[in-house]
């Protein structure tokens, strides 16, 4: 099975988080099949970024996506999304 998860980069107390698709059976660190984005949680959601073409293209080909992953991409929508 295939997942859209954060995996952790950064220092001690400074994490940095790259949005990666990877299979579930693999390391969180570990080997990815592709990076669609990346979400420093010190820094404002609307300095993230989010390829919100290939995470589409992912949850349509079945990819299961985690709830923090989720919570990330709809705040990073709802934020650079103009205003309605």
């Amino acid at each position: 099975m295939v997942k859209v998860r954060l995996s952790r980069g950064g220092s001690k107390k400074r994490p940095f988080y790259h949005i990666v698709v990877a299979d579930k059976s693999r390391a969180r660190n570990g080997k990815f099949i592709e990076q669609i984005g990346y979400y420093d949680p010190s820094r404002p959601i609307t300095e993230a970024h989010v390829d919100h073409e290939r995470y589409a293209y992912w949850k349509g080909v079945g990819a299961q996506t985690s709830k923090r992953v989720q919570r990330v991409i709809f705040e990073h929508s709802k934020a650079v999304s103009p205003a309605s």
